[in-house]
């Protein structure tokens, strides 16, 4: 929901917006009025006031819209809601200020569309024109001030806590400072009360920021903190930090939604800010729903008290993708300077940039590779910049982690939205068909994924304990790879053809994969895999192939080891807990005494 910026609300544009109109001439011919309308593309007359990216409320239906571009005295609006209705000659209201939008804490557990309008008790359909803000939230949320009056603030500086599912912050705006000459006292109090006053400005729990304007922050540090997603296939190959960048491609079927939505239940954030950009309403409608249904292990409640879900479906108004992203990212730097780590995820950053495409084709410009507009990789990398661990004005570190899913057209990698999201993120997490096919999931390459955090991240797990997660990592890397080379081998000649210790190898890749990387989202057990469960899974697996390779090493024939029933070991990941080792420790040494009777 956009709001008025203004210094006590902590929007830092200070523009005032232009008088009403009520008083001009009879004509009107001084009012800006709309020159024409071609879908999301409306250009009117320009009054000198007007600036880029500018609100503007549109026709007698009062539908909202951005400055995109200025050419002498014609403005071209970028509209985020359907124009059918809008006609030459209707009238234009600039509000003088940017797309802004209300940053509470009662945006936790809500439902959004791209302009961050709640989208709860509005029907089945969305209607054109509606208010560009809602109804304030009504909830008390309990207040504990941590400051006096006569006390000095600068901006980011902590007024007082705010109760809530996630241990929330009144800081003081943004582009505010000065004494504090009163603070509210302990208790509950709504999101529009004013809470503080300083600097001569009243402070509440609700202000506003321009979507597209990043919050400031003291410094960016480094980010050397693993994000524990709870997917084996990740953590232990391609980890992420917090603060960093991930990339998920991958074609139709290929579990690109499944496993963002695994990721939003299970990882070690504070909050999650669930982006749908153009995706499938019923996809939308079932990741809302488990949110309400999921237990949130942490604090016992749900796990959608402390998850912000923003809905652009494919039946949605385009435009309003092209922001929702950005609101998105505006709503989790919002969190991550209270000092929390926040995940943003982006599904999918695909549906952004063919509204940036079919939008750029409605204004003209020159089409580049595929039809996109030639900024595409510049919108790109300034999606992705928005992440970063940081040390905020008021002094907490916090984070933001973003992670985009990408769908090329035929799992077609070259295509440009992909080509150019893996120059920006440190992570890719790509999406094998062959894998998703033969129901391997999550179905992550490992041989065409990557991870430019693994080895600060190697540092951080050594620091906490686990001084062999990058040998145990690496050992699992090179064993999946000669697997991989191997099976080109036994396509052509059979398994038979190959020397002893390659067929373990082939035996090696096979009890990688089943026991330990692939993992069942529906199960309770094997859902969400803790470190220690998913270290558990990978000691007892490479134990297993080392004694192994010790037996055909000493003689005994390949086809007697092979012969061996594994299937402890197999199942050892659904057998055993989310955090639990012994059940794998049982089923390891149960397939050790089955390989010493082989012997």
């Amino acid at each position: 929901m956009t709001s008025v910026g203004n210094p006590s609300s902590g929007s830092s544009d200070t523009r005032t917006p232009p008088q009403s109109t009520s008083g001009a001439a009879p004509d009107g011919a001084d009012r800006p009025r709309i020159l024409r309308v071609a879908g999301p593309l409306v250009e009117i007359t320009c009054p000198p006031t007007v600036a880029m990216h500018d609100l503007v409320v549109l026709g007698t239906a009062r539908l909202s819209g951005e400055v995109v571009a200025i050419h002498g005295d014609t403005a071209t609006i970028e509209a985020y809601e359907y124009t059918g209705g809008l006609a030459p000659g209707h009238p234009a209201e600039p509000q003088g200020r940017p797309l802004s939008v209300r940053l509470a804490p009662d945006l936790l557990g809500g439902v959004f569309d791209g302009l961050l309008r709640p989208l709860a008790g509005i029907g089945d359909l969305l209607t054109a024109g509606g208010p560009m803000t809602g109804e304030p939230d009504r909830r008390a949320w309990s207040f504990t001030p941590r400051v006096a009056a006569g006390a000095s603030a600068a901006a980011g500086d902590v007024l007082g806590e705010i109760g809530a599912g996630v241990p929330l912050l009144l800081l003081v705006p943004l582009d505010l400072s000065g004494e504090v000459t009163w603070v509210a006292a302990g208790g509950d109090h709504r999101s529009t009360d004013v809470l503080a006053v300083v600097g001569g400005q009243e402070v509440r729990m609700a202000q506003s920021w321009p979507v597209r304007r990043p919050r400031p922050v003291a410094r960016r540090l480094s980010a050397d903190v693993p994000l524990n997603t709870g997917q084996r296939a990740v953590d232990l190959l391609f980890p992420v930090a917090r603060g960093s960048t991930v990339a998920v491609p991958g074609g139709f079927g290929t579990g690109k939604t499944m496993l963002l939505q695994q990721i939003a239940k299970w990882c070690d954030a504070d909050v999650i800010v669930y982006v749908g950009c153009g995706e499938r309403g019923n996809e939308m409608a079932d990741v809302i729903e488990e949110l309400e249904e999921l237990t949130d292990p942490r604090t016992g409640g749900r796990l959608a008290e402390r998850t912000v879900t923003i809905a652009n479906t494919s039946n949605m108004p385009m435009m309003a993708r092209e922001a929702g992203v950005h609101t998105g990212a505006t709503v989790a730097e919002y969190f991550r300077d209270m000092g929390l780590d926040v995940v943003l995820i982006a599904d999918s950053t695909s549906r952004w940039a063919e509204a940036l495409r079919e939008f750029a084709s409605r204004m003209g410009e020159l089409p580049a590779e595929e039809g996109y507009p030639a900024g595409l990789a510049s919108q790109l990398a300034a999606f992705y910049e928005r992440a970063a661990a940081v040390r905020t004005l008021g002094g907490a570190t916090g984070s933001v982690t973003v992670i985009g899913a990408v769908s090329p057209p035929g799992g077609d990698r070259a295509e440009p939205v992909t080509a150019h999201t893996e120059r920006f993120v440190r992570c890719l997490w790509s999406l094998d068909r062959d894998l998703a096919y033969a129901r391997h999931y999550p179905a992550v390459s490992w041989s065409e994924s990557f991870s430019r955090d693994a080895t600060t991240l190697a540092a951080a797990h050594a620091r906490a304990g686990d001084a062999d997660w990058a040998e145990r990592r690496g050992r699992v890397a090179r064993q999946l790879a000669e697997a991989d080379r191997l099976a080109d081998l036994v396509e052509l000649v059979g398994i038979t053809a190959l020397p002893p210790r390659e067929r373990i190898s082939v035996l090696a890749g096979r009890l990688l994969r089943e026991a330990a990387i692939q993992q069942n989202a529906l199960s309770p057990a094997d859902a969400y895999s803790a470190p220690e469960k998913t270290a558990a899974l990978v000691e007892a697996v490479l134990t297993v192939i080392d004694r192994c390779l010790e037996l055909v090493d000493s003689g005994i024939p390949a086809d007697a080891v092979e012969a061996v029933d594994f299937t402890p070991l197999l199942r050892a990941r659904e057998t055993a807990g989310p955090a639990e080792t012994a059940p794998v420790a049982a089923a390891r040494d149960t397939v050790l005494a089955r390989l010493r009777e082989a012997a």
